[in-house]
Order: structure tokens, then C-alpha cells, then sequence
């Protein structure tokens, strides 16, 4: 699991609500199959999983059995299972990775797709059964990352898997698998997440309105009140700054895996309102979830 920061006050979490028949929302269960399907395709046929990932300390196999580690975890959740796996802290988390890779040997290419496939084919069918049996209600679950609902928890195994699928794809120097349309099916986890991953130190003092776009997307609010914060799926009505900005750039910075200054330059991060100078302390506000 990526480490995520708790220093946030609580704020107002989208709500993600469906037909009991349709247990994720349109799109979301298709997303998740074929970008695990995606990162197996990336790691078929390596024949060196010693290689680092770029931006990490691990290596593209210890990488890869994270992910297949964090897949079981999640649809070990799905299914209602508790699994301790730090306390969301950024340092626990990181800490309850090492563990978890040091206990599991496997770093082969092939088998660890295998794996990756075959535990996000299990979350799904879990999550379709809990819906077929009438018992995907809406009572959270207990996640590294606080209570989540299983839509919830399904954007974020996308999300989870999409920005490690990211490094895998760097390390092998193969194109990424991120696009907007799965970038929209993540905003429900970042959205319910950004609260608890707000830095404290960030958002000390500081009082502002942002409304953030999602270019062809999505856009929504953020409201900090002396360091407070608050998530609306809206945007503000009258923000101090608005951010425009690329999709796929937007993950991949809310994700700590693309600085924003050469984003601005190249023209994907477009600002302006009464405050714009606040556009660019905004990626500092949170810790990567």
C-alpha cells in the first residue's frame, strides 16, 4: 500500500452510491481487470526483476509482489476479513511494506502476474457477490486508510494499482497505462482520502478556497479554515484560485510521481482567480495516498 499522511481535520467525503445490481459504479470493475491485465502484460517476459524502479528504493520485483501483496490485502478487505496494516500514518505504513515483502520471497516476472491478475479478478468477484446475495450494504470497511465503502475501496485498489503500474512501467521503459478515464474512476478515493492525507505542518494557518478542474473532467472543491479541511465533489463558488489541469498529470502529482513545475511549464496546469499565487503550494498540502 502507498504510505498515506493522517494530519488532516475531516471533511465532506463524496458519497458513492449504485443499484444494488451494479455493485461498483459503470466502468470501474472493467478498469480494475484490465489494468492489472496491463501490468502483468508489462512483466511477462522480464527477465531481470532486479532492476530499480526509478523514484524507489525497490527493485521492479520487489515492486511487483507489492502490488500482488496489496491485491490479496484488498480483496482479503472486500470480503469483510480484517487485515492490520499500519495505523495510515505514512511511517507505518512504509514499515507494514517492509514486513510484508520480507515474509514473501516471490520476485519472479511471471508468477507475480499471475498473482496481480488473479487476486483483482478475487476482489471483483467478491465485491459482485456481496452485491448478488443482497450484502453489499453500506456499512464501511476497515482499510489502511480508514473506513471505506467497497465502491470506495475498488477506486482505490485502481488507484493503488495504477500509480505502481506507473513505476513498473518506467522501469521497463514501456508506455504507461494511465488515461483520463481511469483517472476519473480514481477521484472518488482521492477525493474521500485528500482530508486524511492533508499535512498539518502544509495547511497550518492557512485559510483558502480552491476549486480544483479536471480538464474534459471532473472538478471539485477544497476549503481550508485555519488549516481545516474540507472535500466537496463541487467546485466552490467563489474560489480564491482555480487550477486547471491535465488528468493523468493530476494523478501522477497527487501520487508524489511527477513534480509540478515542469507541468506548469508545458502548459497541463493552468491557474488563475483573486489568489492565484496559492496555486502552487496546493500539491504541498497533502501526502501521497
Amino acid at each position: 500500500m502507498g504510505a498515506a499522511g493522517g494530519g488532516g481535520a475531516g471533511g465532506v467525503h463524496p458519497t458513492v452510491r449504485q443499484d444494488i445490481r451494479e455493485p461498483l459504479p459503470e466502468g470501474l470493475g472493467q478498469a480494475i481487470r484490465e489494468t492489472a491485465g496491463d501490468i502483468a502484460a508489462l512483466l511477462r517476459g522480464v527477465p531481470d526483476t532486479t532492476v530499480p524502479v526509478p523514484g524507489s528504493e525497490w527493485t521492479l520485483g520487489e515492486a511487483a509482489a507489492h502490488l500482488a501483496l496489496a491485491n490479496e490485502l484488498m480483496a482479503d478487505l472486500a470480503a469483510g476479513r480484517e487485515r492490520p496494516y499500519g495505523d495510515g500514518t505514512p511511517q507505518s505504513l512504509a514499515a507494514a511494506n517492509e514486513r510484508s515483502l520480507a515474509a514473501y520471497a516471490e520476485r519472479r516476472a511471471e508468477p507475480l502476474a499471475a498473482v496481480i491478475t488473479e487476486q483483482a479478478d478475487a476482489f471483483l468477484d467478491t465485491v459482485a457477490r456481496a452485491a448478488a446475495e443482497g450484502t453489499a450494504d453500506d456499512t464501511p470497511l476497515v482499510t489502511p486508510l480508514g473506513p471505506l465503502s467497497r465502491p470506495l475501496l475498488a477506486s482505490y485498489l485502481l488507484t493503488h494499482m495504477l500509480g505502481h503500474g506507473y513505476d513498473l512501467a518506467r522501469a521497463v521503459k514501456h508506455p504507461h497505462m494511465i488515461d483520463p478515464n481511469r483517472v476519473g474512476l480514481c477521484m472518488p478515493f482521492m477525493l474521500s482520502v485528500m482530508p486524511r492525507v492533508a499535512d498539518a505542518a502544509a495547511t497550518a494557518g492557512l485559510t483558502a478556497r480552491y476549486t480544483i478542474r479536471l480538464r474534459g473532467g471532473a472538478a471539485f472543491g477544497v476549503t481550508l479554515t485555519d488549516g481545516a479541511v474540507q472535500v466537496t465533489s463541487e467546485p466552490q463558488d467563489r474560489p480564491d484560485c482555480t487550477i486547471l489541469i491535465e488528468p493523468v498529470t493530476f494523478l501522477l502529482i497527487a501520487l508524489g510521481r511527477r513534480n509540478p513545475w515542469p507541468a506548469i511549464a508545458q502548459g497541463q496546469i493552468i491557474t488563475w482567480g483573486r489568489k492565484p499565487w496559492l496555486a502552487p503550494r496546493f500539491p504541498n498540502l497533502f501526502t501521497a495516498p
